[in-house]
């Protein structure tokens, strides 16, 4: 028994000692040179290999794809090893084009404006990045980053004419919404019995609440197409056309066609430089600083330099920005202010707007060639207006945190038709104009409060620029005996006011204002007022014989005359909505 039990295990302790030895040599075939069996011997002992089992060949096969993973690791982790394939891949991505308050780079989404309480110490946040790119021949070429949208960089709500708000309810890709409420209260220190103010293009009547303007319109933007539409009702829509005296050359009543819209354009932009939009219709002006729209200034009434110039142009712009720091803007208009030509010859204008940084802001407005004297032709207007802003302060932490400065010059003329731009002399005397303006603002609270003090001055002799007072009906087509604007005629007179804001959000404003303005002749509605007793009466402007009287032909004696006065103390409460 024990003997046919030896002999059947025999073969199995054979057959293991072979597998054994097999094993061992597998293990062993990548130990170093060292430990390996001498070459002769292997070749020797082992001519052929052994086949490799199934679980055998897996093995290799997973050391295998284990090295290639580790080598695939090692090159993507040294940067000159990188394909040009990997490289490409990390561009940048394209930024969407969105608008600018300073004037829109592109259509598109409202503004991402990046606040930051370091604008005074940090760089521009803005760089292009280049990457290398391999090319089809396998060399390495530069591919630029696109292009950062025109003042993006910074947060430039603190500036005096743009609006403070940061987002916009209900904003879509194809329609960016606006509406706008101007709501005031004006307490005027003479009490004129009519109520009513004179030279001022933002403040009309007095003792009253007034709706001043309620805007509703936005901007479209798809396709590179853009289009802007802002409606005016209330004052503003009997007020601003009534100082334009283009209306009066040829039919079809530009005054009632435009009177309802402040802002109306369409354009187009092109993906060039920063940006390149091209519009045509009415937009605003600029000259002066200020806005037409008071929510976005720091004061309700501003001073003559940008009370008397243009709020609006009608005509083309191009605004073309070569840097996210530069805008150049030409102009091609019918007139100053003017919805139509004043003669036979329209003006032509340039804005040019630069910020470098955060704290900076320079404006330059120029405008040209315009013979905006009615039924004048030959007598032409040149005028610049030049802005600078500085917030030179910035610290969000501290109850007062920022404070910032604005001063505004202007100069111009008017030569031909009578008039000189040199002096007095043979073609006609001095008509010109020179002046400024200065405000300095401070904000608490975070932002929650403002307080601005400022004014101006100018010198205008001619009067060319100077506010008709509406005396009898008076408007700029009329003119009035009561208030000459001939050649010559002296006018200068300065102003200066306090304005205090309480801001709880971004969408309204709360403002209270007292101003006091004065002028070397009478210019200002007194007690007695500018309206003839028992209301207008006759041509608009003209003189207003006194009961008794059928005839009076501007005798003193048989004429009534406004209360007109040196001198104009208010107080103006105002509720300002923006979305």
């Amino acid at each position: 028994m024990r003997i046919f039990k030896w002999k059947r295990l025999v073969p199995v302790i054979l057959m293991g000692l072979c597998c054994a030895s097999a094993l061992r040599a597998l293990a062993f075939a990548g130990d170093d040179d060292k430990e390996k069996p001498p070459a002769k011997a292997a070749a020797t002992k082992i001519e052929a290999p052994a086949p490799l089992t199934e679980r055998e060949r897996l093995l290799l096969d997973r050391v295998e794809q284990l090295e290639k993973r580790v080598a695939d690791l090692e090159g993507k982790g040294n940067p000159s090893a990188a394909s040009g394939a990997d490289a490409a891949a990390v561009q940048p991505a394209a930024t969407t084009p969105v608008a600018s308050t300073a004037g829109v780079a592109a259509p598109g989404a409202t503004s991402g404006a990046k606040p930051t309480s370091s604008d005074l110490l940090s760089k521009d946040s803005t760089t292009a990045v280049v990457q290398p790119q391999a090319t089809d021949k396998g060399k390495l070429a530069t591919s630029k980053a696109p292009a950062s949208e025109p003042f993006a960089f910074a947060d430039f709500t603190w500036l005096n004419g743009n609006p403070r708000t940061k987002q916009v309810p209900l904003d879509t890709k194809f329609f960016t919404p606006e509406i706008r409420a101007d709501v005031d209260y004006v307490y005027d220190f003479a009490h004129p019995k009519d109520d009513t103010i004179g030279g001022s293009s933002e403040i009309f009547r007095s003792n009253e609440v007034q709706v001043t303007q309620l805007g509703v319109g936005g901007d479209f933007h798809y396709d590179n197409v853009r289009a802007r539409l802002m409606t005016q009702f209330g004052l503003y829509s009997e007020t601003t056309p009534r100082n334009d005296a283009s209306p009066a050359r040829g039919q079809w009543n530009l005054a009632d066609a435009y009177r309802y819209l402040s802002e109306a354009y369409g354009g187009y932009h092109f993906n060039v430089l920063h940006g390149v939009n091209v519009d045509a219709g009415i937009f605003m002006s600029y000259v002066g600083l200020f806005s037409y729209y008071q929510f976005d200034n720091w004061a309700y009434q501003p001073s003559y330099v940008s009370s008397n110039t243009p709020w609006f142009f009608n005509g083309v712009r191009v605004q073309i920005f070569p840097t996210e720091h530069l805008k150049i803007e030409p102009w091609f208009v019918n007139g100053w202010q003017s919805y139509g030509r004043f003669n036979n010859r329209p003006g032509i204008g340039m804005q040019i707007l630069w910020r470098p940084n955060g704290w900076l802001s320079v404006l330059g407005n120029q405008y040209m060639l315009g013979e905006d004297a009615l039924n004048t032709p030959g007598r032409v207007r040149y005028h610049t207006d030049d802005s600078i802003q500085i917030k030179y302060y910035d610290n969000p932490e501290r109850f007062l945190d920022k404070a910032a400065f604005s001063l505004t010059g202007d100069m111009g003329c008017e030569h031909g038709g009578g008039v000189s731009c040199a002096g007095n002399s043979a073609k006609g005397p001095k008509q010109s104009f020179l002046g400024y303006m200065l405000y300095n603002r401070l904000w608490f609270d975070n932002d929650r409060y403002g307080l601005t003090i400022g004014g101006g001055q100018i010198n205008n002799p001619g009067r060319y620029l100077v506010l008709l007072p509406p005396i009898n009906g008076a408007t700029a087509i009329s003119g009035t005996p009561y208030f000459t604007e001939n050649p010559g005629d002296p006018y200068k007179a300065w102003d200066v006011s306090g304005t205090f804001d309480w801001m709880p959000s971004q969408y309204i404003t709360f403002r209270w204002e007292y101003n006091h303005r004065a002028a070397n002749v009478p210019y200002f509605s007194g007690s007695g007022g500018v309206t003839p007793p028992g209301g207008n009466q006759g041509t608009a402007g003209s003189f207003v014989c006194l009961s008794g009287f059928t005839t009076c032909n501007g005798s003193p004696a048989n004429t009534w005359f406004p209360d007109l006065r040196k001198t104009e103390n208010r107080a103006t409460i105002a509720i300002l909505v923006k979305f």
